[in-house]
């Protein structure tokens, strides 16, 4: 029987909208349903971030190869650094039978959208502006001179969101990931059933054809 091909989908959301932390809890709760995409990016590792496991992490030169040799199925610069997703990882997912997410910003997003028309667009935010500043001041990370710089650009990305398919709040976890998980279990149902209908329709038109 042939493996049912997955699903893509795109996760972005406002920094500090807890976007990683929902990707994390929905991998833990349902492991053999999805693959996360590791990006490539060309920013400094935070604390305990490891090379291969929350990003691979390279130089601005080895990035440019990248784009130079098409292997990446998208790019962006965001807040001064490359940020791409690897595309050999994620064919090889998605024809194992695993919905593959990418977790990315919105200028990628819109660009797998464009090039892979049915992919599935998540937006998360928290549930205020106010709540948005204290989680950013809250990890304790970054300088009140970055987090201004990431709060004006949210609000340049705000102007971004209707382009996406689904808009969730994040206020609560498990909440937020039983969401993340419904929407994209039911795209895939859509998608599988629109190709197994047309699979159905060519085959009984192909028949009609031979008993003429």
């Amino acid at each position: 029987m042939r493996q049912e091909r997955g699903i893509l989908s795109v996760v972005s959301g406002f920094s500090g909208s807890g976007k990683g932390t929902v990707m994390k809890r929905l991998l833990e709760k349902y492991p053999e349903n999805y693959a996360l995409s590791i990006s490539a990016t060309t920013r400094n590792p935070r604390p305990g971030e490891v090379d291969g496991r929350e990003y691979f992490f390279k130089t601005k030169e080895q990035f440019e190869k990248m784009i130079a040799e098409q292997e990446l199925i998208e790019y962006a610069n965001y807040v001064g650094n490359y940020y791409g997703t690897p595309r050999a990882y994620v064919e090889e997912q998605l024809s194992l039978g695993k919905n593959v997410i990418l977790e990315i910003e919105i200028q990628g997003a819109l660009k797998v959208k464009e090039r892979f028309p049915e992919t599935e667009l998540i937006f998360l935010t928290p549930p205020s502006a106010t709540e948005l500043k204290e989680r950013l001041v809250g990890r304790g990370t970054e300088t009140m001179e970055v987090i201004e710089g990431r709060m004006k650009r949210a609000v340049e990305e705000a102007e971004y969101i209707d382009r996406y398919d689904h808009l969730i709040i994040n206020d609560e976890l498990e909440r937020c990931v039983e969401e993340v998980h419904r929407v994209i279990q039911c795209a895939r149902s859509r998608i599988c059933s629109r190709k197994e209908f047309a699979q159905e329709i060519k085959e009984e038109l192909s028949q009609l054809g031979k008993e003429k």
